[in-house]
């Protein structure tokens, strides 16, 4: 492979690769079969600080960037894990940190940066609205010392496996509020405490071992202080999550990428048909190329979307392409490294099969290419707004 524009990283990425390694492929093969929680690998990555990567040195943690953080994610999935099972740790992570009061951050950024709690589950998206997140119907009442939740979420992802989740929800009636944007605000919350209480989760089966959910709440109180920072302002505390979490997928698509060109590159050229490795024909070099040079122009747009969240300046056209990009990149590569593996390619032995499903997920999620697409002729071109 090519030089990295990441090279000053390469401490990170060692250690990263050292405790993977402890994982091999037949343990998240497993843990995919059995649709099981990686608990091992998460603790693992806990004891060792990874997932405190975000928390500051004064809570406990490592006090690093988005930068750090997002070569965390890429070296787990290019080890052949899925770090969907702990990314939302990171991503929401900086809504805490950057819009939590100092009480909330000196109460649970210590136990989370130990491993006490955790926090990997935000819980936006909703059935009727989807990415109009504007429209959403979820209500948060304030009624003395308690706010009063009712509604619903879907898509809700590690409920089962947090102990903390952030949930957006609308304070003011949207016929009140003078911008759509305003009126939500962004509140955190005891998974554990709710369930007791009036929130029911319930699994969605789906195609990928990654553990999401529908909520329901039926008159939850919550105290007054799951309140993170001023009542109305979530959906600009929110995008502080979104941002990160695009950039952080681009992240992960990228090291799907190179899982996957690792893999197709080394079978091809060990695999002989008609007496030569079918990695001579360029009929099999030719796409493999292709998705390697798309991976690399990927990587490239992460690193300036980490650059500009990390000196908080406005990143949001930067998250956008950079997972579109990587989504689509990652895409190819997993198609190229089926098809070129054959028969072998659907064998779960071999993992692609796993891989392929996993990062398929991200042409749809977190946010859909059509949506990154109509963000980036609305914002970054000017063209009139389609929706």
């Amino acid at each position: 492979m090519i030089a990295q524009p990441a090279d000053q990283y390469q401490d990170i990425r060692d250690a990263v690769r050292a405790l993977c390694a402890q994982f091999p492929d037949d343990y998240h093969r497993r843990v995919d079969e059995q649709r099981a929680y990686p608990e091992e690998f998460v603790d693992a990555l806990t004891r060792a600080g990874w997932m405190a990567a975000l928390i500051p040195e004064e809570y406990g943690g490592s006090g690093l960037g988005l930068a750090e953080a997002s070569v965390i994610m890429e070296e787990i999935n290019r080890s052949g894990g899925n770090s969907g099972a702990c990314h939302g740790q990171m991503y929401n992570m900086n809504t805490l940190v950057r819009h939590g009061s100092e009480e909330q951050r000196r109460t649970y950024l210590p136990k989370i940066a130990s491993g006490e709690l955790r926090l990997q589950s935000m819980a936006v998206t909703e059935p009727t609205t989807g990415t109009d997140t504007t429209q959403l119907r979820t209500t948060a009442v304030r009624k003395g010392d308690r706010y009063v939740i009712n509604g619903q979420k879907v898509w809700i992802s590690r409920v089962q496996h947090s102990d903390l989740m952030i949930l957006l929800a609308r304070t003011t009636p949207l016929s009140e509020v003078r911008k759509k944007s305003e009126g939500l605000s962004i509140f955190l919350v005891d998974v554990k405490q709710a369930v007791k209480g009036g929130m029911t989760v319930r699994p969605i089966p789906n195609m990928v071992n990654h553990e999401t959910n529908e909520l329901f709440f039926d008159n939850l109180e919550l105290p007054a202080d799951s309140l993170i920072g001023e009542e109305g302002k979530g959906f600009k505390y929110i995008l502080t999550g979104l941002n990160a979490e695009r950039t952080l997928i681009a992240a992960e698509c990228i090291g799907d990428g190179y899982w996957f060109i690792d893999r197709v590159t080394k079978y091809t050229s060990e695999r002989t048909v008609f007496g030569r490795p079918i990695g001579q024909n360029q009929g099999v070099q030719f796409p493999i190329a292709e998705s390697f040079i798309e991976i690399e122009a990927a990587n490239l747009m992460r690193w300036e979307a980490c650059r500009l969240y990390d000196a908080r300046q406005d990143c949001g056209a930067q998250a956008n392409m950079a997972k579109y990009l990587a989504a689509k990149a990652s895409w190819e590569a997993a198609n190229a490294c089926l098809q070129f593996h054959g028969g072998f390619g659907f064998a779960a032995e071999y993992d692609v099969e796993r891989k392929f499903r996993e990062t398929r997920l991200y042409q749809v999620a977190p946010i859909s290419t059509n949506l990154i697409l109509s963000y980036v002729a609305e914002h970054v071109l000017g063209l009139p707004r389609s929706f």
